[in-house]
């Protein structure tokens, strides 16, 4: 069998590499059969809801990139998502739950986000007006996007006490949300239910159990709304941070085939402030520690939800907007990719990256939209990494990470994906 082979090398320094001492390596890939499958659109990227006035330590890396105030017209914006053909968006954040749409009766005035000491993440509830969901669907249908839209999942709830909210989810505003969209013809390929409300939560949080029944709720009304259609987008949940107990409870409660997609959140680089960010990106035996966290998603889904599979929801590496001078340069690439790579291997079906534009981990620059260097690496990636992924066996040192899929759109063809890591 003929095989052809891309090779990706990262440098990150040519003297260092020049004084290294080597060593000969095995590297066998099975081109046989395959170990896992992603979805052909496994390169993902988020687009928020942060305002510009989000701060973190008197840095404010968001700028105009948010869902509701971004140039949508901006030449780049436009090229950047075609480069791609069909990216994949999801439209979701921190702020998610927080988010009311200007359709129908409203609990509550619908304003613009704003500061608010004791709000939920230090802002008031916000506001998506129908003529802003109107231009924003004229850019994805014009560039191709396949949306994945995060819903509203503390509509009608109340706060307990700090940190955990209960009641039944009022669907309500949602209904009357996509009622509009379908309307409209507007292409959504999948409703995800709430943001980091999973577990103990990240602001906030809700009990499995009453999750689960509220994805019942909403799983039926997807069915009853797109009665009529051709195509019925997929429901994803949770959207939070991966806890094992949690997330079962929540398969066990929902039931057979009610959640199509179980996406989990992965920042396991830590604060974005971290000074040590670099050498944590150039330590691999750092990175492999995530791998326990797909091995026990893989299994749980195999016991509560075989009819469900795993997405990466969100992943932006360091969390809290990023590091600055880290997440937007050619060095986060190491994380980046060997992430892409584990992630394929654990039958995750799609990976989203935290984000298309805004905070410090942007694939495009905030303010100018220029590219920066993980863009180049996601759409590598998503030109050449086909969705068969293939067992890889190696001799190599942990400090050379190789991954291997079959070739995009290739017969006979493989993609195998090298990178080094060295200290200097």
């Amino acid at each position: 069998m003929g095989f052809r082979f891309f090779l990706f090398l990262f440098l990150a320094s040519l003297p260092a590499f020049l004084a290294q001492e080597f060593e000969n390596a095995i590297i066998k890939v099975d081109g046989a059969t395959t170990v896992a499958e992603t979805d052909a659109n496994f390169i993902c990227a988020t687009l928020d809801w942060w305002p510009h006035d989000k701060c973190n330590y008197n840095h404010c890396p968001w700028g105009y990139s948010s869902v509701i105030n971004m140039e949508l017209s901006h030449p780049l914006l436009a090229k950047a998502i075609e480069a791609f053909k069909h990216l994949r968006i999801r439209i979701g954040g921190s702020l998610q739950d927080q988010v009311l749409y200007d359709i129908g009766p409203l609990r509550s005035p619908c304003h613009p986000f704003r500061k608010m000491n004791d709000g939920l993440f230090g802002f008031s509830k916000g506001c998506l007006r129908m003529s802003r969901w109107d231009e924003l669907n004229r850019l994805f249908s014009q560039t191709g996007v396949i949306l994945t839209f995060g819903l509203n999942a503390l509509y009608g709830r109340h706060q307990i006490r700090k940190g955990t909210w209960g009641g039944v989810w009022d669907s309500s505003n949602t209904q009357n949300f996509i009622k509009y969209t379908i309307s409209k013809g507007y292409q959504i390929d999948s409703w995800e239910f709430g943001n980091e409300l999973s577990g103990s939560g990240v602001g906030a949080s809700v009990n499995a159990e009453q999750y689960g029944k509220d994805l019942i709720n909403l799983k039926a009304i997807i069915n009853k709304m797109y009665n009529n259609s051709n195509v019925k987008p997929l429901l994803v949940a949770p959207g939070g941070f991966y806890e094992q107990d949690w997330y079962a409870k929540l398969l066990q409660v929902s039931g057979s085939s009610t959640v199509n997609v179980v996406t989990h959140h992965i920042y396991n680089l830590g604060a974005g402030v971290d000074p040590n960010l670099v050498s944590k990106i150039l330590n691999p035996h750092y990175l492999s520690r995530v791998e326990e966290t797909f091995k026990s998603l893989d299994k749980t889904l195999q016991t509560w939800g075989p009819w469900a599979s795993a997405w990466v929801g969100e992943s932006g590496g360091a969390y809290n907007s990023g590091g600055q001078l880290v997440s937007n340069t050619f060095v986060n690439s190491f994380w980046y990719l060997d992430q892409l790579g584990m992630a394929s291997k654990y039958h995750t079906k799609v990976y989203c990256r935290q984000t298309l534009i805004g905070g410090n981990y942007g694939l495009l620059n905030t303010t100018t939209l220029v590219p920066n260097p993980d863009y180049y690496s996601a759409l590598l990636w998503h030109r050449l990494m086909g969705k068969g992924v293939l067992a890889v066996d190696s001799t190599a040192s942990p400090f050379l990470r190789s991954y291997a899929h079959c070739s995009k759109g290739k017969v006979s063809a493989l993609s195998i994906l090298f990178f080094f890591f060295f200290f200097f």
